[in-house]
């Protein structure tokens, strides 16, 4: 089995003396993991971090082995040194992309979402939204979409602040008044790019889209949300 394909690298590990495994989600091919050999050299080790864009060019000889991958740059690296939060957003992005994916799934529509994402994370006013946004398309690649479309119970489309933490169907505010303490919190940037974002609105949409995450994802594995996807919360509300 051989293949080359545009890629993102989500994470890698050292392995043995001068090796490395890599994570990477690729255009066309999914989510692969690979072995790189040389992965501790000064060529290779800048392209196995976080967000970086390779070409990666990967061989195996059974389909359900761990194959062999040679990566190339394809594309400039994050240069987020200068800020902390963001990069903290860039590696909670990958981390979350491989942790919630499965292997071997071709998804094209994350891949670009992804690629389009970790172009915001110098601009701390754009991309927390963004991010929210993002784990709400891993929710919907996954089966698992949000229906924000209307209201749950009465079918109208105006004035939707809560979602059902049952059905992940929206609920609007006079629908929902009643039971509100027993609903989860539906930020208006969530309806549309042009719905504004309001102070703690960034937290709210974590809250939302990690519920979700939680319930279809990680518990039915034994397996509590990633920690730097708390620490990323954590600090996006400080």
């Amino acid at each position: 089995m051989e293949f080359e394909d545009e890629a993102i690298v989500l994470g890698a590990r050292s392995h043995g003396e001068t090796g490395a495994i890599v994570h990477v989600l690729t255009e066309s091919h999914g989510v692969y993991a690979a072995h790189i050999a040389g992965g501790a050299s000064r060529r290779i080790k800048p392209l196995l971090q976080a967000g970086s864009h390779v070409a990666f060019a990967y061989r195996a000889r059974h389909t359900d082995q761990l194959g062999a991958a040679t990566l190339e740059a394809a594309g400039p690296s994050p240069d987020l040194f200068d800020e902390p939060l963001g990069l903290l957003g860039l590696q909670c992005a990958c981390a979350m992309t491989q942790a919630v994916l499965p292997e071997r799934d071709s998804q094209p529509g994350a891949y670009h979402a992804l690629s389009g994402l970790i172009g915001l994370f110098a601009f701390p006013d754009i991309w927390p939204a963004v991010y929210v946004r993002y784990e709400a398309g891993l929710l919907e690649a996954l089966g698992f979409g949000l229906d924000l479309s209307a209201c749950a119970v009465s079918g109208d489309h105006d004035d939707l602040i809560y979602v059902s933490p049952k059905s992940g169907r929206a609920v609007g505010r006079t629908a929902g008044e009643p039971y509100k303490e027993k609903l989860l919190r539906l930020p208006g940037f969530m309806l549309s790019s042009q719905g504004g974002l309001a102070e703690g609105d960034v937290v709210r949409g974590l809250e939302l889209t990690g519920f979700f995450l939680e319930r279809h994802v990680f518990h039915p594995h034994n397996k509590p949300l990633p920690d730097i996807r708390l620490r990323l919360k954590d600090s996006l509300a400080s």
